[in-house]
């Protein structure tokens, strides 16, 4: 539960932290997300009830961040994301027993696919809300290039939240296997 706790606190701070880094020129003016790949994390690390809450607590943020950015006009709806976050979540949390063996490297990958998928999804509603959709160089790499900042970022969150869980003696935590557990009899 201790760990559960501090991956909401991170998932607060990271979408605090989110708002003031400023978008990357070099990447077309991609934006940097963090918050999708501590959920992603917590969907391995932790039982499906408290992923359905950590994906809601992330979706509910997201959300309240673009009413308050949008203020006036509101062309997404309120809840969108949580909904979102919590499918994407429960489709990490089915590949949990690759992550129970220590293989990763799907994960990091998906982490990067699905952060595309939630930036997609946002742009297609808003899209239909406005009648238009216009898919340019610019508008895919928006998409693209997030997906793409947290597929490289994952393997050092994945690592330091591993390190967190153990430190706070996460109940949920991969098991170390050894190498006798698949060697010829």
């Amino acid at each position: 539960m201790i760990f559960f706790l501090l991956l909401v606190i991170l998932v607060f701070a990271a979408q605090i932290a989110e708002i003031f880094i400023p978008p990357l020129d070099w990447m077309f003016n991609a934006h940097v997300y963090i918050v999708p790949v501590i959920v992603f994390y917590g969907a391995m690390a932790l039982p499906f009830p408290l992923m359905l809450a950590l994906a809601f607590v992330a979706g509910f943020l997201w959300d309240a961040m673009i009413v308050q950015v949008l203020q006036s006009h509101v062309e997404i709806s309120f809840g969108w994301s949580i909904l979102l976050y919590a499918v994407l979540a429960a489709i990490m949390h089915g590949l949990k027993p690759l992550f129970s063996r220590g293989r990763w490297e799907l994960h990091c990958v998906l982490s990067g696919v699905c952060t595309s998928v939630i930036l997609l999804a946002q742009y297609l509603m808003i899209s239909f809300r406005r009648g238009s959709i216009l898919f340019n160089r610019e508008v895919w790499w928006q998409i693209a290039g997030p997906g793409l900042l947290a597929m490289i970022m994952a393997p050092l969150v994945f690592w330091s939240l591993d390190w967190l869980s153990r430190l706070t003696n996460n109940p949920y935590q991969p098991q170390e296997e050894s190498f006798r557990e698949y060697a010829p009899r």
